[in-house]
């Protein structure tokens, strides 16, 4: 499973970014509005120094793009202490694939309905608005942040970033909606079989009604329906971990990621 999930995050990016081999590391200059990571060169065996880590971190610098390292601790065990001893901070986020003999749709919550946005419909701004809060609130307490904030966090390039790659099937684009519009969004990117559930959030204030696993479950029966074989995510935290375990998701590894 794991080389499988390799293969995936080497050849996704590549559709929206150039890559660059520095030592060790692919690492993967966006072209779009979407800035990507640094990884561990495919296949490659090595054990990583705080050299190495500094060199890929230096070339993000130079190109004017976030100093993102992500890679899976079990198949690149030596970076872990590589990274941090370069005082870099990692998040150890819970990687999990879909068991598809454990798979159940939620419903979701009395009030919302979910779908699936296609690239010309005007509430993908919003449902990436709805992302933006999500994130810049970590967590899943509930919060002050809205609608209000939703709405001021619309950005019209990027929407238009994705709603191309919509257009071309690199993205799909899940939303729940009350009667106010998008309140949590999520998306998954389908390649060669594999697809990554990716930024699933939820504005604060509508937190802890399962919206989460709502869009989640709309996103897996999405990617099934497209003959996707492999569905897998990387949850934030533990108690996120938690969510996508009820839904039929199983633990294989760690996702480490920085920046």
């Amino acid at each position: 499973m794991l080389p499988e999930l390799e293969r995936y995050y080497d050849a996704a990016p590549r559709s929206a970014a150039r890559v660059e081999q520095v030592g060790p590391f692919s690492v993967f200059v966006g072209t779009g509005s979407w800035s990507y990571y640094a990884r561990p060169r495919l296949g490659l065996e090595h054990a990583f120094t705080i050299a190495d880590v500094e060199a890929a971190t230096a070339r993000k610098r130079e190109l004017g793009q976030p100093e993102n390292i992500e890679w899976v601790h079990e198949t690149t065990p030596t970076l872990l202490d590589a990274v941090r001893a370069a005082g870099l901070e990692v998040l150890e986020a819970p990687l999990l694939v879909l068991d598809r003999s454990a798979w159940r749709a939620p419903e979701p919550p009395s009030g919302m309905t979910l779908r699936v946005l296609d690239a010309d419909d005007p509430a993908l701004a919003a449902a990436s608005a709805v992302q933006a809060v999500g994130f810049g609130a970590p967590g899943t307490a509930p919060g002050p942040e809205g609608v209000r904030e939703r709405d001021a966090a619309i950005d019209d390039a990027d929407s238009a970033f994705l709603r191309e790659r919509m257009r071309r099937g690199l993205t799909v684009t899940v939303v729940a909606e009350s009667e106010y519009g998008p309140v949590a969004a999520g998306a998954h990117q389908p390649v060669d079989g594999v697809s990554e559930i990716v930024g699933v959030a939820t504005l604060p204030a509508v937190r802890r009604q399962g919206l989460g696993g709502a869009v989640t479950g709309a996103l897996v029966e999405d990617a099934l329906a497209r003959g996707v074989e492999t569905v897998f995510i990387s949850a934030g935290s533990d108690d996120i971990a938690r969510v996508y375990a009820r839904l039929g998701f199983r633990r294989v590894g760690t996702a480490c990621i920085v920046g």
